[in-house]
């Protein structure tokens, strides 16, 4: 049997998409121990909160968790919290799954991105804003859909390319207060980047998102616009709300709502991606790829 190794997050959401796509057609002894990692990342994460109170020492439970019985057992490992205070938490490791007569081995990485960019994996699943973040070119025009991505990666400096995504998607939208959205020197009724063109003003936004908003908006429509941070703020949305206009991930809008703030154009999918670095690929981990994105099979 052929095998691959795949860089992936080390916790959260991300992790579990990709989880459960590698097991949505795996037989049931495979998709419950993955389930069971699942599980078992939730329960730490809950106690690095301090919303549940740990069963056993840490080391007692990594042993517990780790105990390999055989080639398709998960392993975990203890990453150091870089947050005041906060314990060691114990994240994923790694864990071999079957993948259509392949082994492919998902090995836990903090910034799988920047590993397949040092060609240390072939395969790797990270979130796309990294990617904006890191390598797409700006543009006066934006970038509106991860379609376009790759034809913004300079070759010259990456071999890493966006295969697709998972669709865990939440979006990178625009927001306004009342009285923002109802300037009358903006001569636009939608809430949306040719909105963001008439306006001059602050846009609040996550200091780590600057690039990418500067990508998903376009460097034209921000002429006169000025980048402002929500600077302790304990939501965001209230930081809009001082602000005037922001960018938020949002899912349904409810809680920008809650801030009186209107919710505008989805500007960009924030979801997980697979990633591939074409002077790695090769025909193992071409399949690996081909079966990732199949139809999933037809139900009895």
């Amino acid at each position: 049997m052929s095998s691959v190794r795949v860089a992936v997050p080390r916790k959260g959401r991300p992790l579990e998409a990709v989880l459960e796509r590698f097991v949505r057609d795996a037989p049931t002894e495979i998709a419950d121990r993955v389930d069971d990692v699942i599980s078992t990342l939730q329960y730490e994460k809950a106690v690095t909160k301090g919303t549940v109170e740990a069963d056993r020492p840490v080391y007692d439970r990594l042993a517990h968790y780790s105990d390999a019985t055989d080639r398709y057992h998960p392993e975990f490992t203890l990453l150091r919290d870089a947050r005041e205070g906060m314990p060691r938490r114990v994240v994923f490791d790694a864990i071999t799954l079957p993948l259509d007569g392949t082994d492919v081995q998902l090995v836990g990485r903090e910034e799988p991105f920047r590993a397949l960019r040092k060609h240390e994996f072939a395969l790797g699943f990270d979130s796309a804003d990294l990617v904006l973040e890191e390598v797409v070119e700006l543009r006066g025009n934006p970038l509106t859909s991860l379609a376009e991505v790759n034809e913004r990666i300079d070759p010259h400096d990456t071999d890493v390319r966006l295969v697709d995504g998972l669709g865990d998607t939440v979006h990178h939208t625009l927001l306004a207060t009342h009285e923002v959205r109802s300037d009358a020197s903006i001569h636009t009724d939608t809430l949306d980047r040719s909105f963001v063109a008439e306006y001059e003003g602050p846009l609040c936004i996550s200091p780590r998102y600057e690039r990418l908003v500067e990508a998903v908006i376009g460097t034209d429509a921000l002429d006169g616009v000025e980048f402002v941070y929500p600077n302790g703020e304990p939501e965001e949305e209230a930081a809009i709300a001082d602000a005037g206009l922001g960018v938020y991930l949002t899912v349904t809008g409810s809680t920008a709502r809650d801030h009186g703030l209107h919710v505008g154009e989805r500007l960009f999918p924030s979801e997980t991606v697979l990633l591939a670095n074409e002077r790695e690929l090769d025909e193992a981990a071409e399949s690996v790829i081909d079966s990732l994105f199949a139809a999933p099979a037809a139900s009895d």
